[in-house]
């Protein structure tokens, strides 16, 4: 399936030659595919700003959108009462919508990247299929966001940001059948690898707001990319939560530059 096709126009090439990836398992722009939901349609754009305004590598930027996916007939599954967004399962189609080639990015839309995607693109091993920050993470929370119950399972949040070896053997199981039949379990937990198949990046590429710590002094626990995964400054309710200053400083540069275009 090729880009044209499933692209509705907002994956923008970063104008680098493509040659200038410094990165050797890189031969080509870095797809992201950031899960989209109409109801946070900022929290998506600023993702998107602050991913383009900070990386030295060229990326590609799409949205999976489950609306475009149904039309397409590549999702299908109805919509479960925990699904707390729409793209709580369309987002294990990231290897099938990257041709299962290279490696590629699936990311929540309520992150905000503060540093340059080519330092965690430098992390990736060819011998995993999955690379992504494995929090010990049990919620105090009962309800999310919006109100929609919190539910609790093993490798909570995992799925929120993965690096796919989307050319890896086995991730060729996430085919649109599989993702649209099988459990929330086996998808969230992936459950088609086995562990030592599953790298781990350093927990400030996910760093979740109310559980993650900065420790003064010790740069390692500086956020690289915050998760507002109880709920972010785009929702009244969430504007004072902890770096929603961040997000918010985001907001106004992009507003000021989509006024300029």
């Amino acid at each position: 399936m090729s880009h044209s096709q499933h692209s509705n126009g907002d994956g923008v090439i970063n104008p680098e030659p493509i040659s200038n990836i410094p990165n050797g398992n890189s031969k080509q722009s870095l797809k992201i595919f950031i899960g989209y939901d109409p109801k946070e349609d900022v929290a998506y754009e600023v993702c998107r700003h602050s991913l383009f305004k900070r990386s030295s590598i060229p990326i590609e930027i799409f949205p999976i959108k489950q609306s475009e996916m149904r039309e397409k007939g590549i999702y299908w599954r109805e919509r479960g009462k925990l699904e707390s967004t729409e793209f709580s399962f369309s987002r294990f189609l990231t290897p099938y919508l990257a041709n299962y080639e290279g490696w590629a990015m699936f990311v929540d839309c309520d992150f905000l990247y503060l540093d340059d995607i080519k330092k965690l693109v430098d992390l990736v091993d060819d011998k995993y299929a999955i690379m992504c920050v494995q929090h010990d993470y049990t919620p105090k929370e009962t309800t999310k966001m919006d109100g929609a119950v919190q539910t609790l399972y093993p490798r909570k949040n995992w799925s929120s940001m993965v690096l796919y070896n989307c050319g890896h053997p086995k991730n060729k199981v996430l085919t649109p059948e599989v993702v649209n039949k099988e459990s929330g379990a086996f998808l969230h937990r992936f459950q088609w690898l086995s562990d030592d198949e599953i790298g781990e990046v350093p927990f400030v590429w996910n760093f979740l707001v109310g559980h993650n710590k900065v420790v003064e002094g010790d740069e390692n626990t500086f956020p690289k990319a915050i998760h507002y995964t109880l709920g972010g400054p785009w929702f009244e309710e969430w504007k004072d939560c902890e770096f929603g200053d961040l997000w918010l400083n985001e907001l106004d540069e992009f507003n000021k530059e989509s006024q300029k275009k």
